[in-house]
């Protein structure tokens, strides 16, 4: 007889989360795509409203983490947020969710608090880098390729390891 699940429960991240968020990081990535927890605490700092945590009994079990940007631009792996001085949409950079806490909802529950929280920054459009096989997971949160890329936002596009895809979505 299985037991049941334990509760999840969402929340904004703080930076006591990190060590969390890394060891989630290290279960959901390979090697060459794990960033170090001094990049998180940045981007953390960097835009608080934005980053979330999905956490039961056990720990912190899944995380998302984005920040105000400008469509088209590509946030690099590893490479710090910047937010400009007229965001256009939230770039969501990083959405991981450890195995204990897959097939729960709560990947959907963490995008549902990031449109939430766009649209009340007055965002009319989320955009995001799909890896690792992803692509289908984004097409069915509404999200499609998004607009051409300059030569430097494609050149971060490839820091990531293929097949990485740039795609949008509208806030609804």
């Amino acid at each position: 007889m299985s037991e049941a699940p334990l509760p999840i429960s969402l929340r904004v991240m703080t930076a006591v989360d990190i060590d969390g968020v890394v060891a989630v990081q290290r279960l959901c990535y390979p090697p060459a795509m794990n960033e170090p927890a001094a990049i998180i605490r940045s981007r953390l700092a960097t835009a608080p409203a934005f980053a979330w945590v999905a956490a039961s009994d056990a720990g912190i079990c899944a995380y998302l983490v984005g920040y105000p940007s400008l469509l088209g631009k590509v946030t690099a792996l590893g490479g710090g947020f910047v937010v400009p001085a007229a965001p256009d949409c939230l770039y969501l950079h990083d959405l991981a969710v450890a195995p204990r806490a897959l097939g729960r909802g709560v990947a959907g529950a963490l995008l549902r608090l990031a449109r939430d929280a766009a649209s009340t920054a007055g965002f009319s459009r989320a955009a995001l880098v799909s890896v690792q096989d992803s692509l289908a997971f984004w097409q069915k949160q509404g999200f499609s390729a998004g607009p051409a890329l300059t030569p430097q936002q494609r050149v971060n596009l490839a820091s990531y390891p293929p097949p990485a895809f740039y795609l949008s979505s509208r806030i609804d």
